[in-house]
């Protein structure tokens, strides 16, 4: 299959793709790993009139970790992250969640940030930036504004990213002190987006019981669902907390729908396995134990 017709632009820095995607404005693509985009173009299911390839522009591959977070370029890889141990250093969640992320080839092209654009409900990198409560940085001609993950996420392959802008960092804030991650997902294949899954991060207090408890869901609603589930987990030791009151928790609030991959039932039930599995194993890690 072949794409639609279009007009292709290289810019060679960054306030040249400024331009150009403000003068294509809801015309405009961009591209910079294509690993969505270059198949919905082949499968006719986007139709813009001009591609903007942002890979020549300098700077946008950038992976800055600090205690405040880390900060993930336009055009830095899945794989360039996984592998950073700065970034895994500081969050840990990162690399659980890439390596999930499709298969190594993929993962060798696509971008983190593009991932975050293309806004699958599905998709794991959503659900992280969902859970830590970060943000994507928007750049156009007018200038640049963060766009924090609750408003980014707007729909099912819908973000807050408007005609002439382009998505050039987002920050995946740190966790406090005592805190341990986790992602658990089940796929029909390895590689394959996930029937569901559940990021989870937990925070100890200096007694080392549950201070903060919270997931962000997969596959169960039109956008990342995140619930806050330190309430349901009580404050008490990891150990006796009440994970399976977490989970249940969780099962009420995801709004799962059926296809041909796993009934409505099916995937609700699943996201609360899924969800106590994945806080047992982020207090045990936020213990400073093998998960």
């Amino acid at each position: 299959m072949k794409p639609p017709p279009f007009d292709y632009h290289g810019p060679a820095t960054l306030g040249e793709a400024l331009d150009v995607l403000a003068e294509a404005g809801p015309d405009g693509k961009v591209l910079a790993g294509g690993q969505s985009l270059i198949p919905l173009l082949n499968m006719r299911l986007a139709a813009p009139g001009h591609i903007v390839d942002v890979n020549r522009v300098p700077g946008l591959d950038k992976i800055e970790a600090g205690p405040a977070g880390v900060r993930v370029g336009a055009l830095a890889r899945h794989a360039a992250v996984e592998r950073s141990p700065e970034a895994a250093a500081v969050l840990p969640l990162l690399r659980q969640a890439l390596r999930l992320v499709a298969h190594p080839v993929i993962r060798n092209r696509g971008t983190v940030v593009g991932s975050l654009v293309h806004a699958d409900p599905s998709a794991e990198m959503p659900a992280v930036l969902a859970l830590l409560g970060g943000s994507v940085r928007l750049a156009s001609r007018g200038g640049e504004r963060e766009a924090p993950a609750a408003e980014f996420f707007t729909g099912p392959m819908e973000s807050a990213l408007r005609p002439g802008e382009l998505a050039v960092s987002a920050f995946f804030p740190a966790l406090p002190a005592r805190s341990g991650t986790a992602f658990h997902e089940v796929a029909r294949r390895h590689g394959d987006y996930a029937v569901a899954g559940v990021a989870a991060a937990v925070t100890l207090d200096d007694d080392l019981r549950v201070a903060a408890a919270r997931v962000a869901c997969v596959s169960v609603g039109p956008v990342p669902v995140v619930v806050d589930v330190t309430a349901a987990c009580g404050t008490r030791p990891a150990a006796s907390a009440g994970w399976e009151a977490a989970a249940a928790a969780v099962r009420d609030r995801v709004e799962p729908e059926g296809d041909i991959h796993a009934t409505a039932d099916y995937r609700r039930h699943l996201t609360g396995v899924l969800a106590a599995r994945a806080l047992r194993d982020a207090a045990a890690a936020a213990h400073g134990e093998e998960a």
